[in-house]
């Protein structure tokens, strides 16, 4: 007999997670300065979006992403300071019982280990609270970083997908990488 799962319930009883040094919470407009601090910086969005030239535009990608369907969506703030220094998401593929991981971060915080520990937060949420079978994310290839990110928290190599997309006018060839729930049970022994 299958359990249905309302997962939309479990995110909304959801909206506010916290780890060791950060809150993951929805995303508002009063997050746009500290948002567009990053996402106006080519360097930190190469690999992520367009790269935002106004305010206005992160408070239209803040209002059409992040705040028109917010479950599964969270800012990643800096407990110490109060700062939104990035953004991850899990978007659930119910049919198929698994989902995507997907994280943006301000560069000003790349390897101080920030994203791993949002990134295990949230494979705990989808794990123990949705019961997902398998979370995976998806990385050019070229972006070494956040394939290091990935196998971080345990996910593994599954394929390479050559000429998955075009991005930024360049054919790109994307890494898979995933995690069971066997796999992420027998990390937490």
């Amino acid at each position: 007999m299958e359990i249905l799962i309302n997962r939309n319930l479990i995110f909304a009883q959801n909206q506010y997670l916290e780890t060791e040094r950060l809150k993951l919470r929805p995303v508002t407009l009063n997050d746009a300065a500290d948002m567009y601090e990053y996402a106006s910086d080519e360097a930190t969005v190469t690999y992520v979006f367009p790269i935002h030239q106004s305010l206005k535009d992160t408070q239209e990608s803040i209002s059409n992403y992040f705040m028109s369907a917010p479950l599964g969506k969270y800012g990643v703030e800096l407990k110490e300071t109060g700062q939104l220094i990035g953004t991850i998401d899990l978007r659930v593929e119910e049919q198929h019982n698994i989902a995507e991981l997907g994280y943006a971060l301000n560069r000003d915080y790349w390897g101080k280990g920030y994203m791993p520990e949002a990134a295990n937060e949230i494979l705990r949420l989808g794990f123990e609270e949705l019961r997902l079978m398998r979370i995976f994310a998806v990385h050019d290839i070229d972006n070494a970083k956040s394939g290091r990110v990935m196998e971080k928290i345990g996910m593994k190599v599954e394929g390479r997908i050559p000429n998955a997309r075009i991005w930024k006018g360049k054919v790109v060839t994307d890494a898979m990488l995933g995690i069971t729930l066997a796999d992420w049970q027998n990390l937490q022994r």
